[in-house]
């Protein structure tokens, strides 16, 4: 065969962004994490887990799809959530999938109507529908909710998957991948995430205090990495602080005789050991700054603000 016949056998490679679009904890995280084959973004049972907007480039073998895991969409109180708002609609405005996600449990609310209405109004060419948590569903319960999800916006396509039990990934992958512009690469093959280590080393950290402290002070809490050095040894030595609002908050965070922030140390230890594939010495401090989440300076020190 010539080499001219084999070059039009060859499928033309795609690339393209991918917003993933939800209430809070519909599983946009999950989902990131299972199509990019290991853990970058941070998940918990929290409400609006998810903060910083995250980029992860998933690679195959004729496309790559830049993957956008954005904060859930809510109705905000504070000035941080104004920015989290702010933050997953400015992703839509720029995509070329618009991934609208609804747990496959919870009926359809207002809440998703409101995200719909957005994604609909958004100008990326193609636009899916994607029930999540399928496992923890019944059959009649995720007919149900494609019937009404798909009642809320006008949809190309639909798709239900779990992550956690990697059902139907490779399909979501599949039809993305298909309706992404014939394009070059946008990253180099050895990017997987437009993080700095010093950000997911904090959403880490983060993930440790939702995951140990539930309802006590979860939406309270912020994480900043103050430094991360690479040692002539080759072990990591890191310091972070973990910032809440109140004083009784930092006793929680820190418990008795620091039995807490020893547990979130040596757990947030494990992945952080995990993501930059050393061992590291993780120094964690806790600090009062009330109110900081009504504070733009603060938010943006965190890193959090959305520039315009």
């Amino acid at each position: 065969m010539s080499d001219k016949q084999n070059a039009k056998q060859e499928k033309p490679f795609h690339s393209g962004f991918v917003a993933l679009v939800g209430r809070p904890n519909v599983g946009k995280s999950t989902l990131l994490n299972a199509c990019y084959g290991g853990k970058i973004a941070i998940t918990s049972n929290v409400a609006q887990t998810t903060r910083r907007r995250m980029r992860a480039v998933v690679n195959t073998s004729n496309s790559q799809l830049v993957i956008v895991d954005t904060p859930g969409l809510h109705k905000p109180k504070d000035a941080l959530g104004k920015e989290l708002n702010k933050a997953a609609l400015t992703e839509l405005a720029d995509v070329d999938v618009a991934a609208f996600l609804i747990d496959a449990t919870k009926p359809v609310g207002r809440g998703d109507e409101w995200v719909a209405s957005h994604v609909a109004a958004s100008k990326a060419p193609y636009k899916l529908l994607v029930i999540t948590k399928a496992d923890l569903a019944t059959q009649d319960q995720v007919k149900s909710q494609l019937e009404a999800g798909m009642a809320l916006a006008k949809f190309d396509d639909s798709v239900v998957v779990s992550s956690t039990e990697n059902f139907n990934v490779d399909t979501f992958l599949d039809i993305v991948s298909e309706h992404l512009p014939v394009g070059p690469k946008w990253f180099p093959d050895d990017m997987d995430v437009d993080m700095t280590d010093e950000d997911l080393v904090a959403e880490f950290i983060r993930e440790k205090v939702l995951t140990n402290l539930r309802q006590e002070v979860p939406h309270s809490v912020g994480v900043i990495c103050d430094s991360l050095e690479w040692k002539k040894d080759g072990h990591v030595s890191i310091s972070a602080t973990i910032v809440v609002e109140r004083e009784g908050q930092k006793g929680i965070v820190i418990g008795r005789g620091g039995s807490m922030i020893k547990k979130i140390g040596i757990e947030a230890r494990r992945d952080v050991q995990k993501l930059l594939d050393a061992k590291c010495y993780l120094d964690l401090r806790v600090q009062v700054r009330p109110q900081w989440r009504r504070d733009q300076n603060e938010i943006s020190r965190m890193g959090l603000k959305v520039e315009e």
